[in-house]
């Protein structure tokens, strides 16, 4: 299996001669953050995920978790790993500070993210899940609530989950069932089953925090009556310490076609003693801010996962020998040449490549954007939160479609081989293909783009990530580039505002396909911002190879947007022309 590297030096070129981090942590008021000391959490961040993440993947995969006797096992060194993850403070990054987090910039955190989705995608969904409920217990949990729990979820001493899904409620919340009784003394009675619950047992930690969705009796019928609740795995003695057992309990663990060292649980509440996160039937809103950082974050599980395929398959390409190149013998002592040169061969690569570091620069701009939200008290904090909002389905939708398609490439590139399973590269496609589907599915998040992020405001959000990128092209140096950013830039405000006009049914027909046509014009317009700035680096390599790759995204990957952009504009009449029982052949 190719072993990870971090890639660093693409780090180093996004963070400082493209964002420019230093001005970006001048202009937001970051006290004490500087690109030195982000160049020094990611170097650290790359060892640990290369050194003790990274070889645990193949062997996770392997072996799998087990329930025994209600108890889950991780596959063999996943648990220590853990545990050094949390001594060393990765899992505080981001937290808050009153409650022991390091309040680290997004700027700082994310590309640590990012390798550690690329290292061991399975080892990684516990901890996501734990950042994510941070925050939903932060921004919503009571003065008590948090005292109790707060510091321990962001130091990573205990894990937390996310407890939506019943098997009758994917998607539709207004189908859940699970049942909140009060106990009159200011707790829950919590009984229901959830399924697809991430981490939701595990040999890591000593408790578990589990979010759960319930309703309180006679709740308004629908989305407006559920309410959310923290539940522990172990209640809490006098000491602040896991005493009693809750009740509540693993009932299986899925057998899955990929994450198969991640322990996905089916969890049974019969009467569990939980508490109210913030008010009673507003737990939907509550747990959207834990699913919208969640929904990032799946998005950078797919660009881990294309990380590590382009860089399993340029190292195959490069040592692979066969045939010769159309240009002749390429390497003259030996007896065939190395892949990478057949034309193919690097239309596969490059594929990979814009792709993946496209997706890159889309994951560091929406992280400059939460910094802004983070940081900022004045209209740039709004205007950042529209954009975060906007983007946000963008990232989590595009970014997995495309780690499909690049992860199956890798496959492609190793030929046969790519298909055996001690290359590593069909374990890539197969943990990637459930980002497509939790935390709301890709056709949700064209729904969620289209109905709710252009239509709702009037296109408010549309215009702040419009100026937001407009600022960025006229930074620009090159104008023959400018000129082609505009041009993109204005194309697709002028088609988002005409589908502002279109009716409910051309706008469901039309998601998808706008979702895809605004990625590939966003990033195009990254690319040639990114080879703009590529001319002041003091890296040759990154200097040409960014002008040479955006010169083939432009030319090979961005007219895929043109067939999108029909299809968005299409009428939606011919979706829904045939009835359901010509669906059939009888």
């Amino acid at each position: 299996m190719p072993q990870y590297l971090a890639p660093m030096a693409d780090f180093q070129f996004l963070l400082n001669d493209w964002l420019r981090l230093d001005n970006h942590y001048l202009s937001v008021n970051a006290e004490g953050m500087d690109s030195e000391l982000v160049m020094e959490i990611l170097s650290q961040g790359a060892k640990f995920a290369e050194s003790v993440v990274a070889p645990l993947n193949r062997e996770g995969d392997e072996e799998g978790c087990k329930l025994v006797d209600g108890q889950v096992t991780t596959p063999t060194g996943f648990a220590q790993a853990y545990q050094e993850y949390v001594a060393n403070g990765w899992n505080a990054m981001l937290g808050n500070p009153e409650y022991d987090g390091q309040d680290l910039p997004f700027t700082a955190a994310i590309p640590v993210h990012e390798m550690l989705n690329s290292a061991n995608l399975s080892w990684r969904l516990t901890t996501m899940l734990t950042e994510s409920a941070v925050l939903a217990v932060n921004k919503h949990a009571s003065d008590e609530l948090k005292e109790k729990y707060l510091s321990k979820l962001i130091s990573g001493e205990w894990t937390g989950t996310m407890n939506l899904t019943e098997p009758q409620a994917g998607t539709d919340l207004a189908l859940l069932s699970t049942k909140a009784i009060p106990s009159g003394d200011g707790s829950y009675q919590i009984t229901g089953n959830k399924i697809f619950i991430t981490g939701g047992e595990q040999d890591w930690t000593d408790n578990i925090i589990h979010l759960v969705l319930a309703r309180l009796p006679d709740a308004p019928k629908g989305v407006k009556g559920i309410s959310l609740f923290l539940v522990p795995k172990f209640l809490l003695n006098e000491n602040n310490e896991p005493g009693e057992k809750n009740s509540l309990g693993v009932g299986s663990i899925e057998k899955k076609m990929g994450i198969k060292a991640s322990p996905t649980c089916v969890m049974n509440f019969d009467g569990a003693k939980g508490w109210l996160v913030g008010e009673e039937n507003n737990g939907l809103a509550c747990m959207f801010t834990m699913m919208n950082d969640a929904r990032f974050q799946v998005g950078m599980q797919g660009l881990g996962t294309s990380e590590a395929s382009y860089q399993g398959a340029l190292t195959y390409a490069r040592e692979r020998l066969q045939s010769r190149s159309p240009l002749g013998p390429q390497q003259v002592n030996d007896k065939a040449d190395a892949i990478i040169h057949q034309p193919d061969v690097r239309r596969m690569l490059l594929t990979q490549k814009t792709l993946t570091e496209g997706m890159r620069a889309l994951s560091l701009i929406y992280a400059q954007q939460m910094d802004i939200e983070k940081y900022c008290k004045d209209h740039r904090k709004e205007q950042a939160q529209q954009i975060v909002a906007f983007l946000t389905p963008i990232c989590k939708s595009f970014m997995t479609d495309t780690a499909t398609e690049v992860t199956n490439i890798g496959i492609q590139v190793f030929g046969g081989h790519g298909f055996i399973r001690e290359w590593g590269m069909e374990q890539l496609v197969r943990d990637t293909r459930i980002a497509q589907l939790y935390e709301g599915t890709n056709g949700i998040q064209a729904a969620d783009l289209i109905g709710r992020k252009l239509n709702r405001d009037g296109g408010l959000m549309l215009n702040a990530t419009v100026e937001m990128l407009s600022g960025r092209i006229n930074a620009m140096s090159n104008k023959k580039q400018l000129e082609k950013a505009q041009l993109l830039l204005d194309e697709w405000h002028q088609t988002s505002c005409k589908l502002l006009s279109a009716n409910a049914l051309d706008l469901a027909g039309a998601a998808t396909d706008y979702l895809n046509y605004s990625a590939y014009v966003i990033l195009g317009i990254l690319w040639l911002d990114m080879a703009d700035a590529a001319q002041s680096s003091n890296n040759e390599h990154i200097k040409a190879g960014k002008t040479k790759a955006c010169d083939f995204y432009m030319n090979r990957i961005l007219p895929r947007k043109d067939t999108h952009l029909a299809l968005a504009l299409a009428s939606a009449d011919d979706l829904m022309a045939t009835q359901d029982q010509e669906f059939d052949y009888i």
